[in-house]
């Protein structure tokens, strides 16, 4: 199973792409999408679908994870702001025909680490931990990927079917 994880942000989209078997999971290729700061709203989530469905047509993902949006009432625009990063994303997996299942925050944390409130420095070690990888994956946007992408591998009961295990 081939899935595409992807942390949404309007200057930083992070994505991490892992493919999971019997033996586990492994890395595929991880990166970010960029949007140009100081261009218009419009221009910046075009760049950012562009981006996303490139990493979709190249990489061939059967599934989606993404971060689920969250709010807190004294920072109501950028809620709105980043729904519309994840609302460009979710456009490009369907219109690649994907499937896409979203994750809250606090439950990527705590399924990598056992804390909801986890920092991204200990975000970045659970993941180089979980994919045996030499140093931490850098930018953060890109650890919070792959942590998206390893949660609904963990959670989505393929784990089971994949690697023989019972649930």
């Amino acid at each position: 199973m081939r899935i595409l994880g992807i942390d949404p942000g309007l200057n930083i989209t992070g994505y991490g792409v892992i493919d999971a078997s019997r033996d586990g999971v492994r890395l595929v290729e991880a990166g970010v999408v960029r949007g140009t700061k100081g261009k218009s709203l419009a221009h910046r989530v075009g760049e950012i679908h562009a981006g996303v469905a490139e990493v979709i047509a190249s990489l061939s993902p059967e599934m989606v994870a993404i971060e689920e949006l969250y709010s807190h009432y004294e920072r109501v625009k950028t809620s709105i702001l980043m729904g519309h990063a994840r609302g460009v994303i979710v456009l490009a997996a369907n219109q690649a025909g994907l499937p896409v299942t979203h994750y809250a925050a606090t439950q990527i944390k705590r399924i990598l680490t056992g804390a909801g409130r986890a920092p991204k420095a200990q975000m970045q070690l659970a993941i180089q931990r979980e994919l045996g990888l030499a140093t931490p994956p850098e930018p953060p946007d890109v650890a919070d990927a792959l942590a998206i992408a390893v949660t609904h591998w963990h959670l989505s009961g393929k784990r089971s079917a994949v690697s023989g295990q019972l649930s």
